[in-house]
């Protein structure tokens, strides 16, 4: 069996014949911690590599192997085995898949269970049993540099994905949710303090934290930055009181890496379980803490107890006949991130180009005899942050080569870099189409990394300058141009939006990103994603943001929520998305107009494929509040949910909203409060009014 230092590489003296129920979990790891000297229960609770040669390794090859953490070698308990993502397995050579934006754009929750499982079944084969990618962070402003490593801007969407996320993961190894929380901002991130008051850190910036852990996460990693004056690493209020008492999580709190703990005391009193990736606070630090008096070793006992339950829990799981080196990069992984590419795109726009009489997309072959592919991004392995979430897979699929593949070999392709706008605009006006790539790399945007200069919080949310400018060239040699933007989040397209009559959103689309960007444009697949966060008109209709900030506030409303509550019109809404095909919704229905605070009610309408080709769609439900006595929001997305429907299919779709669904957090009672009064129940395509169907709902008593 192959081993990490000297315990057995799965799980050692934990490993069972039988499966174990709660109680016995629980009887196994409190036995275990009884033969522990206090020396060896603070060993459980931080990293095993060495502190110097650790951070010499992580800046030359962050994560190529698991990181361990608490090995016991007298017991035969491993370490956690941390590999990082979330874009797949950080360590070795791993499937790339699509960045969490793009899947947050599938709105697709089998798919990304099946994502979840691809990566367990990689990490785990890779000698990792601890997987810290299950990044949810609530894109708060698209300026975020790491905007790409989570799912969207609405909570709710943010846990259904991250929820998702675990439950594939954890069918294998441990999956941890984070950056716990109030965490988005980079450049800032090790300094900047956010001040937020209880409703909206409730209401908005803790419910897909809460949603994971119910869905069993085994741990959670706390934030850089400080929430109300105490770093998350040390906040009581976030780790004890929120996160281990009041929702009753039982898993354990790991920091992020370096920076994540600043004092020893403050940590474990605040609740942190696990020092990463080094012994630098706790260690012998921790031991004289201890014998001082200062800190109670019952703490270490919760602790260390915490991640010996986890560890055991996590004996019994896996699919052994899975696992192995024919498991990574293996075939079925790479269809599925493929499959999960093609889904993730986003079609934005689609009118005819000057004189045609139908829609530029899908593209029509049939008479086309040369095609200029226009960018410096269609030749760009550019698959997202070479930060921590960097995947080094075995090859990528540039945006050119996905075209090149896809054509006939009759059909001409010129390839123009645009660096030479003037040279890049003639070529496409000798092509009967123009296929533009454009956008952004690691270099603007990702994980702040100072030496040298890359990634951190965006300069601007618009294209640069040239490629705006190239875009608005080209059109005007050759108005049969698509635009192909690349990108972690939200693109101001003000500039030239009206000028190009096809726009997709293909993010940083993962190694076989080319196939599905081909595959979207010759209408191999019908597009079927829809914005996981608003692309704004203008930066002014979005969130103070400053990414130098030392302290920022932070409130209820960003994104759509801001945008209604200003009545400010986006580019492209929040849940808006395009499709070859179209869809006609009816016939909404409540299975009750009236309902308790303690009950639900069915939430129905009909949807319909009203055109020729089969497609997806994502179909919404918001709710609204009519006279609230206390601000709200004008809607807040409740559910979704994603179906197949062929040309001329009609189906009834089904949600239930529960009145605790409704309730908004009360500081004054600190409590959730279901407010009796009329609701709106929105559905439809997108989170634009004009786009959704009404019914109203009354709560009572």
């Amino acid at each position: 069996m192959k081993k990490i230092g000297n315990v057995p590489a799965e799980w050692g003296s934990l490993n069972t014949l039988k499966p174990l129920s709660k109680r016995q979990v629980d009887e196994k790891a409190k036995d275990l911690l009884s033969q522990m000297t206090l020396k060896e229960k603070i060993h459980q609770m931080s990293g095993d590599i060495p502190l110097v040669s650790g951070v010499i390794e992580m800046q030359l090859a962050y994560n190529k192997r698991p990181y361990p953490a608490g090995e016991n070698i007298r017991l035969g308990i491993p370490g956690i085995r941390f590999s990082d993502g979330p874009r797949g397995v950080v360590m070795y050579h791993s499937t790339c898949f699509p960045v969490s934006m793009a899947r947050g754009a599938a709105w697709d929750i089998d798919l990304e269970e099946r994502v979840g499982d691809a990566i367990g079944v990689e990490a785990r084969s890779q000698g990792a049993n601890f997987f810290g990618g299950v990044c949810i962070n609530l894109l708060r402003h698209p300026a975020w540099g790491r905007a790409q490593e989570t799912y969207g801007e609405d909570s709710f969407h943010l846990g259904e994905m991250g929820a998702a996320l675990v439950r594939g993961v954890q069918r294998h190894i441990m999956a941890c949710v984070k950056h716990y929380a109030a965490n988005s901002m980079e450049n800032a991130r090790f300094k900047v303090d956010v001040k937020i008051s209880e409703r909206p850190l409730r209401e908005v910036y803790l419910p897909h934290f809460k949603r994971c852990i119910d869905e069993g996460a085994a741990a959670v990693m706390s934030a850089y930055n400080k929430l109300n004056g105490a770093y998350c690493g040390h906040n009581g209020h976030l780790l004890r009181d929120i996160l281990k008492n009041e929702w009753g999580f039982e898993g354990f709190v790991i920091s992020d890496f370096l920076l994540g703990i600043r004092e020893t005391v403050a940590a474990v009193e605040g609740g942190m379980d696990i020092e990463m990736p080094f012994t630098w606070h706790f260690g012998k630090k921790l031991y004289r803490q201890v014998k001082r008096g200062r800190i109670r070793e019952s703490l270490i006992d919760d602790a260390v107890l915490r991640i010996l339950r986890q560890k055991i829990r996590f004996a019994q799981t896996g699919e052994p006949e899975r696992y192995g080196k024919h498991a990574v990069v293996c075939d079925a992984h790479k269809r599925l991130a493929r499959e999960a590419a093609q889904k993730s795109i986003v079609l934005l726009k689609n009118e005819c180009a000057g004189k045609g009489k139908k829609p530029l997309l899908p593209i029509d072959c049939g008479g086309i005899s040369k095609i200029a592919v226009l960018g410096k991004l269609a030749t760009a392995r550019n698959i997202g942050d070479s930060g921590s979430s960097m995947v080094r897979p075995p090859y990528v699929v540039t945006p050119l080569e996905g075209i090149q593949a896809a054509l006939a070999s009759d059909i001409k392709i010129i390839y123009n870099d645009g660096k030479n706008i003037q040279s890049a605009a003639r070529e496409a006006s000798v092509a009967d189409l123009a296929i533009i790539i454009a956008g952004y790399t690691h270099r603007h945007e990702g994980e702040y990394i100072p030496l040298p200069p890359k990634g951190g919080d965006r300069k601007c949310l618009s294209l640069s300058t040239h490629d705006e400018n190239m875009i608005q060239r080209v059109i005007s040699q050759n108005p049969a141009a698509v635009v192909v933007m690349i990108g972690g989040s939200a693109i101001i397209t003000e500039n030239w939006r009206e000028k190009a009559p096809a726009i997709l959103m293909a993010w940083y689309p993962g190694m076989e990103g080319g196939h599905a960007i081909a595959d979207i444009l010759f209408g191999k697949v019908n597009p079927s994603g829809k914005l996981p966060c608003v692309f704004p008109k203008s930066e002014k209709h979005l969130p103070f943001f400053n990414k130098k900030a030392t302290s920022i506030a932070y409130g209820l409303y960003h994104g759509y929520r801001l945008m209604e509550k200003n009545r400010h019109e986006p580019a492209f809404p929040f849940g808006f998305g395009l499709s070859y095909t179209t869809f006609v919704y009816d016939n909404i229905q409540l299975d009750k107009p009236v309902m308790g605070v303690f009950d639900s009610v069915r939430v129905l309408v009909d949807v319909t494929n009203t055109g020729n080709l089969t497609g997806e769609e994502i179909i919404q439900l918001y709710a609204g509040f009519v006279n609230p006595s206390v601000e709200r929001p004008v809607k807040e997305l409740k559910g979704f949910v994603k179906t197949e429907l062929a040309p001329g299919e009609r189906k009834r779709i089904e949600f239930i909203v529960t009145a605790d669904q409704l309730a908004y957090y009360c500081e004054v009672r600190s409590q959730w409060v279901v407010e009796p009064g009329v609701y709106r129940m929105l559905l439809g395509p997108s989170s634009r009014m004009e786009d959704l169907l009404e019914a109203q709902l009354r709560i009572t008593d």
